[in-house]
C-alpha cells in the first residue's frame, strides 16, 4: 500500500445506484472515493486496507519517539548513512 493514488468525486445522487459497482472497484483496485452533497464533500470511502493502514499510520505519528526515530532515518538517508539491502536481510535473518 501507500503511494498517491486517484481520489474519485461521486455525489450521493451519483452513489445510490452504482454503490455496488463502486464497492467493488473500493474492494478490488483500492480505490478511493469523497462522497458530495450539494458540490461539498461530506464523506470518503476507502478500503478496509486502506482504513487499517491509517490508523496505523496516525498511532505511529502520535508517538513522539517514533516521530524523532522516522526524523532521524531521514536526516541519515540525506547523509548518505545508509546499509545495502542485502546486509540489512542477512542481519533480519540472525536475529
Amino acid at each position: 500500500m501507500g503511494g498517491t493514488r486517484n481520489t474519485n468525486m461521486v455525489s450521493v445522487k451519483q452513489l445510490r445506484p452504482s454503490l455496488p459497482r463502486i464497492l467493488a472497484r473500493i474492494d478490488r483496485r483500492f480505490e478511493r472515493f469523497i462522497v458530495t452533497r450539494r458540490g461539498q464533500p461530506v464523506a470518503v470511502m476507502l478500503s478496509v486496507d486502506d482504513y487499517e493502514a491509517l490508523l496505523e499510520t496516525l498511532d505511529i505519528l502520535a508517538d513522539p519517539k517514533a516521530r524523532v526515530g522516522i526524523r532521524r532515518g531521514e536526516a541519515d538517508i540525506r547523509r548518505g548513512k545508509t546499509h545495502p539491502w542485502k546486509e540489512i536481510k542477512a542481519s533480519i535473518g540472525r536475529v
